[in-house]
């Protein structure tokens, strides 16, 4: 009976170690798909591109709307301000409504943007690059690299640790 109780915590514990996912830090990340050039930030470029913005406080909400976390002492850099720097691949400007960004994490985590809700809302203004969280620059968090979109009301859906890649794809 023992053996049987044994093994079967043994079994448990397995599974619940597998259950939970490994989120590898980043130290940056690249943009590739319908652009131009594919373009690479380091962290280093990621504080250095644009003045950085004091972020209000954030309480992160899961699909239910409970709380899970919440991040004080904010700084950020915007997803626009970033793709500043990119040149999307299309014919004619309509064809940017096609368009839409899958951000991944390290863990395989992914959230999507669309084009026009990036530009053409204040959705848009409110997505960031942590910079500085809890007094800690970036080099120094633990989930770095953090991006965020502030303006949802479950914010736990589209909040990525450890972003790895943006990749830039058109709706066929």
């Amino acid at each position: 009976m023992l053996k049987k109780t044994l093994l079967l915590l043994f079994i448990s514990m397995h599974l619940v170690a597998n259950a939970q996912r490994e989120i590898i830090p980043t130290d940056g990340f690249k943009i590739s798909g319908k652009v131009k050039k594919e373009k690479s930030f380091s962290m280093g470029e990621l504080v250095q591109i644009s003045k950085q913005v004091k972020i209000p406080d954030q309480i992160i909400y899961n699909h239910k709307g409970e709380i899970k976390d919440t991040l004080t002492q904010l700084k950020g850099v915007s997803l626009k301000t970033v793709l500043a720097s990119v040149e999307y691949v299309y014919e004619k400007p309509k064809e940017l409504n096609e368009f839409y960004l899958v951000c991944t994490a390290s863990d395989g985590y992914k959230v999507v943007f669309s084009w026009n809700e990036i530009y053409n809302t204040e959705n848009g203004n409110q997505i960031y690059f942590i910079t500085e969280m809890d007094g800690k620059p970036l080099k120094e968090l633990d989930s770095r690299i953090i991006l965020i979109a502030t303006s949802d009301s479950k914010s736990g859906r589209r909040f990525i640790k450890a972003l790895e890649k943006i990749e830039v794809r058109r709706a066929e």
